[in-house]
């Protein structure tokens, strides 16, 4: 197979079966399982601070689970997430790769093939003439544009518009654009539908899609995901609870408790040697296909995504 051929784009298939990372104060996500193919567009939907972003974070390798195990593009994780580092790449995620409100759309992309020139390109590339890599880098950035969907030629001022100038579904088609300069087999992008109204999020939809009919996986995060999406939904603690679940018919009632006798009043106790009594860990039902379940409250997982992505950024 020539270098050509495995330049092509082809997706990633990523496998988990029990994944979870837990921070200081708490479980980010858990009990994570589900399978998708190469070239699949995979919806990681569910509300605010239930652990989508983390979720996204560990399976593109930015950051480690702590418990189960993943498989992307047939490469381990946890343990190698540089491995998975190298062939996915991260579209718009807060806090960890936003556009810069003060760069132009072409600095953007000129920085960006730039980088990918000097950390991902080949002994033989740096050989050639400064023309030829000139070259390669405009087709790369053509071709990334084109597959995003970005007129460049409809913007304010072209590519001289700046990013604060950008309607929120232009950002997302230059994020796109962005990750796409590497050819990547996995592509990640978070808060996919967030301020769109209902014709833009249609088109954000369309072209994710078109991104994943070429061969590239997605895994985009979102509050609601489109009926053809693989969908993994992400749950507080609070919401994992089964209130349906009919009694167990089979197991003998519990007699009611005797009152106590009124001449026999409870002792009151003694308010110094009272303690508060230490909170037990929520227990995780077990998740179904393309499901997860997390096993604390909200607030516990909020910080424990807050903290985990903290570590993230000083690693």
């Amino acid at each position: 197979m020539g270098a050509e051929a495995e330049e092509q784009p082809h997706g990633a298939a990523v496998v988990a079966d029990g994944f979870g990372l837990k921070g200081p104060r708490g479980w980010a996500f858990r009990e994570v399982s589900f399978r998708a193919e190469p070239g699949a567009l995979v919806a990681i939907e569910g509300p605010s601070g239930s652990g989508r972003t983390c979720l996204l974070l560990a399976l593109t390798g930015r950051m480690k689970a702590t418990e189960g195990h993943a498989e992307v593009g047939g490469v381990g994780l946890p343990r190698k997430l540089g491995a998975v580092r190298r062939f996915s790449a991260l579209g718009h995620v807060p806090g960890v790769s936003e556009l810069d409100p003060a760069f132009t759309v072409a600095e953007h992309l000129r920085e960006r093939a730039l980088l990918q020139r000097r950390f991902d390109g080949s002994v033989r590339a740096f050989l050639r003439r400064p023309a030829e890599r000139a070259a390669e880098a405009r087709a790369r950035i053509d071709e990334a544009v084109a597959a995003s969907g970005l007129d460049l030629a409809a913007l304010p001022k072209g590519e001289r518009t700046s990013v604060r100038d950008l309607e929120r579904l232009e950002a997302l088609r230059l994020s796109v654009a962005l990750a796409l300069i590497g050819r990547p087999r996995l592509l990640a992008l978070d808060d996919t539908d967030l301020k769109l109204s209902d014709a833009d999020r249609a088109e954000a939809w369309a072209l994710l899609r078109s991104v994943a009919e070429a061969g590239t996986t997605v895994l985009a995060v979102c509050a609601e995901a489109p009926a053809d999406a693989q969908r993994i939904t992400t749950v507080s603690g609070d919401a994992t609870r089964d209130e349906t679940a009919e009694p167990d018919e089979t197991a003998e009632p519990n007699p009611e408790p005797e009152p106590a006798p009124e001449s026999e009043p409870k002792p009151e106790p003694d308010p110094e040697s009272r303690s508060e009594p230490e909170p037990e860990p929520g227990a995780a039902e077990p998740a179904t296909e393309d499901a997860v379940a997390v096993g604390d409250t909200q607030d516990d997982i909020e910080e424990g995504a807050t903290d985990a992505l903290a570590e993230t950024r000083r690693a």
